[in-house]
């Protein structure tokens, strides 16, 4: 065998293990865009058309793909957040705000919902889902700085209203279109600032 045999094979090795793991994260993220919110790890090979073996040579266990799915999508739904134009009335910026967050809501239905049905067991989700809030929160402060001076029970009020809880409610149990969800929540957010 040639000399320089052993690193193109390395590089070969290395690209397909590469290719491994990206299959089996992307096919994770395909099965929970499509409602399957708690995949196995055999429907998740089934998907990347890997073996089981090859899904735990990659992930220890389901923690630490949920942690990889999140780490592939994360810059994607923090960019939507703080990509936007926050000049305008107080009325304005609340509207666009909601707008913003319904976008972000829409694209990421069905992450935010295997997120919850899973947190309970899986502390790398209780964690993202605590640093996610986190932002919400920062994201309402750089929207609306008129925020920072009103009491506290309103601002946790905003915050509820403001919710992807609050959004799933108004949108699956209650029927509602993404229009009238913005109404909604946008009425609300308005009477709790203007009343402040």
């Amino acid at each position: 065998m040639p000399k320089d045999a052993t690193p193109v094979e390395s590089d070969g090795r290395r690209q397909r293990t590469e290719r491994s793991r990206s299959a089996i994260i992307n096919a994770a993220l395909e099965l929970i865009e499509e409602g399957v919110l708690i995949a196995t790890a055999q429907q998740i090979t089934d998907r990347a058309n890997v073996g089981i073996r090859t899904f735990f040579r990659h992930f220890e266990d389901m923690g630490a793909l949920a942690q990889a799915v999140d780490e592939s999508i994360r810059g994607q739904y923090e960019a939507a957040m703080l990509d936007a134009d926050r000049s305008g009335t107080l009325e304005e910026r609340i509207l666009h705000a909601v707008e913003r967050h319904a976008e972000v809501y829409e694209q990421n239905y069905n992450i935010i919902l295997a997120t919850t049905a899973q947190r309970w067991r899986l502390e790398v989700l209780q964690q993202n889902y605590a640093r996610v809030q986190k932002g919400l929160r920062k994201d309402l402060d750089n929207w609306l700085p008129e925020l920072k001076t009103i009491a506290s029970s309103q601002r946790e009020a905003i915050d509820a209203i403001a919710s992807f809880e609050m959004w799933h409610r108004l949108r699956e149990h209650q029927g509602l279109s993404v229009k009238t969800c913005i109404e909604i929540i946008n009425g609300l957010l308005l009477d709790l600032t203007q009343s402040a």
